[in-house]
């Protein structure tokens, strides 16, 4: 059965890298005019070329996202389990060869780190942990799920790739959706960010949304790693993933998310410098793309820029992050996975949404339902 891995060996890293430079602004400008898009518009609508309509672009953002969506942002908060990893990854804080303190935590810890989470009101959560098998393996995380699923109405996932079976005992234990970021499409340079570790592995990795999809998940996040390589062709590969996806997996739902390379222990400096207008021009050519992708902003984002993209694409946000084990309650002195950029309290963020004329929302649904 063709899998994305057999569609990415059609491609080729630098045809589609000209192709996106040398789109011209009339091949813009006739895309934006069609009623339905496909892939090869998405790639023209992230070309340099498509910068000179990017306020047009915003306005037909903005129609799109509110008529799919209304004018609503889903509100979360990531909690992390552990920084212990086998993986050496060179942009990553957690990465093995970090000489620094590891930390996975116990069943009493992650219910005071979820109380902290609850005070605030908070309803969805993400769970994140390194990648370690033995410390944290699909026990541990079972475990994990079983003591907050009565505490949370959703509960999502982003750790290590698993196998099929793992993901359905995930699934049955309650979890909603889970996020796996292939981190760079590139093949030919993707072993130098990863040289040690489960995670060099490039095409486990590739494979693991189709294990998602066959588990039959809610909802699964996709995105790519803003600053390894150049973030056009990344993101063309990362939409034509989700394009295949959306196609064979229909039932489920997707979301990208737009994580940039951001400071943290012992990291290499970004390869390509991705600025805010490059980062609005991308979320829009997603959204003009694909009506029903849900678009995900994180705190490694800056204040400003988080507040004026309520009203341009984003419709689900995360606010008041810690990323590190124990960062709300129990150890607010280890070591961050990354440095966050918005800092600002959860009630803080809400009031911000509330004022842009926008609904936080703290729970969508419920799976009673």
């Amino acid at each position: 059965m063709r899998t994305f891995k057999d569609i990415l060996a059609q491609y080729d890293w630098q045809t589609i890298k000209n192709r996106i430079e040398g789109a011209t602004p009339e091949e813009v400008q006739n895309v934006l005019m069609k009623k339905k898009k496909n892939i090869q518009d998405f790639l023209l609508m992230i070309s340099p070329a498509a910068a000179f309509f990017l306020e047009i672009m915003a306005a037909k953002t903005q129609r799109l996202t509110q008529k799919r969506f209304g004018k609503t942002i889903q509100m979360y908060a990531p909690l992390y389990l552990s920084n212990e990893c086998q993986n050496i990854c060179t942009y990553c804080g957690f990465s093995v060869d970090n000489k620094i303190k590891r930390k996975t935590l116990s069943n009493i810890e992650i219910m005071l780190e979820a109380s902290v989470l609850k005070a605030m009101g908070v309803k969805h959560i993400l769970l994140v942990s390194g990648e370690a098998n033995k410390s944290v393996g699909l026990d541990y995380f079972l475990n994990a799920i079983r003591l907050l699923r009565p505490h949370f109405a959703n509960i999502s996932i982003e750790f290590q790739p698993l196998s099929l079976d793992a993901y359905r005992a995930l699934k049955d234990a309650g979890v909603h959706s889970v996020l796996v970021y292939q981190e760079t499409y590139h093949r030919e340079v993707y072993k130098e960010y990863h040289p040690k570790g489960k995670k060099s592995n490039f095409e486990f990795r590739l494979d693991t949304p189709d294990r998602l999809g066959q588990a039959e998940f809610y909802k699964m996040g996709l995105g790519v790693l803003l600053g390894l390589e150049d973030w056009r062709v990344d993101s063309f590969f990362n939409a034509l993933h989700i394009d295949y996806l959306q196609k064979r997996y229909w039932k489920t739902k997707y979301s990208v998310s737009f994580p940039r390379l951001r400071p943290a222990e012992g990291i290499i400096e970004p390869n390509f410098i991705m600025t805010d207008r490059d980062l609005l021009q991308l979320i829009c050519a997603y959204r003009i793309w694909n009506e029903d992708l849900e678009i995900s902003i994180s705190t490694r984002e800056n204040e400003r820029f988080r507040d004026h993209i309520i009203s341009l694409g984003a419709t689900t946000m995360s606010a008041a992050s810690k990323t590190n084990p124990g960062g709300y309650a129990v150890d607010k002195q280890s070591l961050q996975q990354f440095e966050t950029s918005d800092e600002r309290s959860m009630e803080e963020i809400r009031k911000v949404i509330r004022n842009r004329g926008y609904e936080p929302v703290m729970k969508d649904w419920d799976h009673l339902f």
